[in-house]
């Protein structure tokens, strides 16, 4: 495991510039994390932190914990920071090793991603995840790196309370459907999901930003579901954004379960 405890010499800001790359992240099983809300939030999460370097005007007292704080000049903040206005706290993060088994999800709701690319939309989707109290999020492995330093930024901290996994998605979601969860996907074509029955718990399905769901994934789909469109003039927008579509399915599944309760 490589450590960062220490002076901050040429070769640790070399490795720490490197785990911008999703190859060295994997490979060393840690990301960064920029910035003072973030920072706390990880500081007060289940994760745990390797190292926490600091410019002089930002305080280690501001959250409690037990880890190691190194003092940096700005110049050398700079030098390690993938911002380009660097923050005055940056940390190295130990990527949790999530294993979420389908009976795991038994009663809850969930997200699978199949093939997300953007950044930011991931980012997105796991802080509405973390919004909506979903804490599970099932990744098909070509799917957007989560710890890659874009989408943690976006997070917003929820990257720290949702558990994510990377796995076959195809092969998940078939165990899961033969356990009787079901499978929700969303699709231009689907039925109306302000008139569709709506379970309080299942797996919800987004697709690719250009392509949608991937075939093998679409077969596995127990309800086809979509967002309408509510113009009058057909010559409307072709489709939302995936993670403006990912809030709205969101809030529909919770909004069902507060009025059955």
């Amino acid at each position: 495991m490589l450590k960062f405890l220490g002076m901050l010499t040429a070769n640790t800001i070399k490795t720490i510039r490197a785990l911008q790359q999703k190859k060295h992240r994997k490979l060393s099983g840690l990301f960064v994390a920029e910035g003072h809300r973030l920072v706390c939030d990880l500081l007060t999460s289940p994760l745990r932190l390797e190292t926490i370097y600091h410019t002089n005007n930002w305080q280690p007292d501001r959250c409690s914990s037990d880890n190691r704080f190194i003092e940096i000049s700005p110049k050398d903040m700079s030098r390690i920071s993938g911002l380009s206005t660097p923050t005055p706290v940056l940390a190295i993060v130990h990527i949790p090793a999530h294993q979420i088994e389908i009976k795991h999800l038994d009663g809850t709701l969930a997200l699978a991603l199949d093939n997300i690319q953007d950044p930011g939309n991931m980012g997105t989707i796991i802080r509405l995840a973390d919004w909506f109290g979903i804490k599970h999020i099932i990744c098909s492995h070509n799917t957007a790196d989560a710890f890659a330093p874009k989408v943690v930024q976006s997070t917003m901290g929820a990257i720290a309370r949702v558990s994510i996994l990377y796995t076959n998605l195809a092969q998940y979601l078939e165990a899961a459907k033969d356990a009787g969860i079901t499978i929700y996907g969303t699709f231009l074509d689907g039925e109306n999901i302000y008139t569709q029955h709506l379970n309080s718990a299942g797996i919800i399905v987004l697709g690719n930003e250009g392509n949608g769901i991937s075939n093998e994934v679409e077969k596995l789909v127990n309800s086809r579901i979509t967002i309408p469109h509510f113009c009058d003039d057909e010559n409307t927008s072709e489709s939302l954004n995936v993670a403006m579509a990912t809030a709205i399915v969101c809030s529909e599944f919770r909004s069902r379960s507060i009025k059955r309760s």
